[in-house]
């Protein structure tokens, strides 16, 4: 081989360093009054939310908003609440026979957990997107059109599985291959199917359970620059261990620690200057 045909594999630390610093805290009123906006303007809120699993409280007494067309990271150790948070809004804990919610969790002021309120509706509005890549035994396209199809989706079908591997940057990957089954794709391949899969349903709000943990840095720096993109259309939140994940890709950042919520503030100012002594242990690697 050549030396014009060699190629530069690019190491783990060379290419994180490529990512976007971590934000500058905000400093002036412009920039205190755009978060105020920010919090004033978010649809998705939770209000003195306590879950429950039998006698064991998850989350504590949690007040939160979530910027709409904003990325929020959810930070905080193991076992904090925080992924048990992110499911209540879409209701998935309704699956686990011991879960029990208390408090107030809405959407455009429409109470999530209201008696007349169907969960797979709020499901269709608020997706979800788990921690390990869950394609269906499949094909791709299938993977994309089954649950529109079911739910009754009347536009054209074809177009719909398009424009959603589009919107989740996989249609060039795939669009030889819509027939082939979604299990042979990459592990990233699958996730960002997973993730059109979500967006083919509509939703408004993607809430995202640690989507790179299972993914090698080349496949989440595409989920990452996705998030970036959608996050003109969608409002995210995603839950990381990952804290320059959290850093790179979020607005604002929500630390948790034993079902609490420690501290939210706009991922500047978490990061380079938190008003917890708690958080910034945390975010320094002093703990967690």
């Amino acid at each position: 081989m050549s030396s014009a045909e060699k190629t530069h594999t690019v190491s783990e630390e060379e290419f994180m360093n490529k990512r976007p610093a971590t934000p500058e805290p905000k400093k002036n009123s412009s920039e205190a009054s755009d978060k105020e906006s920010d919090m004033k303007n978010a649809h998705l809120k939770g209000d003195n939310v306590t879950i429950s699993y039998g006698s064991e409280q998850a989350v504590k007494n949690v007040d939160i908003r979530f910027p709409t067309n904003k990325i929020t990271a959810v930070i905080g150790p193991s076992g904090c609440g925080k992924s048990t948070l992110l499911r209540a809004f879409n209701r998935m804990n309704d699956f686990i026979p011991s879960a029990s919610v208390e408090g107030s969790l809405t959407y455009r002021d429409m109470d999530l957990y209201g008696k007349d309120i169907d969960p797979v509706e709020v499901r269709l509005r608020i997706g979800m997107v788990f921690q390990k890549p869950n394609p269906f035994p499949k094909t791709i396209y299938k993977n994309i059109a089954w649950a529109p199809q079911i739910n009754g989706y009347k536009g054209d079908i074809d177009e719909l599985v398009e424009s959603s591997l589009r919107s989740a940057a996989l249609w060039d990957e795939v669009s030889d291959r819509l027939h082939d089954s979604a299990l042979g794709l990459s592990g990233g391949q699958q996730q960002r199917l997973c993730i059109a899969r979500a967006l083919a349903m509509k939703p408004e709000v993607l809430l995202m359970d640690e989507p790179c943990s299972a993914l090698d840095p080349v496949s989440t720096s595409h989920i990452e620059d996705l998030m970036l993109e959608l996050k003109k259309q969608y409002t995210i939140v995603i839950v990381t261990h990952n804290m320059q994940q959290a850093a790179r890709v979020s607005d604002y950042t929500a630390f948790m620690e034993s079902g609490v919520l420690i501290e939210f503030d706009d991922t500047g100012t978490i990061f380079t200057k938190p008003s917890v002594q708690r958080t910034e242990d945390y975010v320094s690697g002093r703990f967690g």
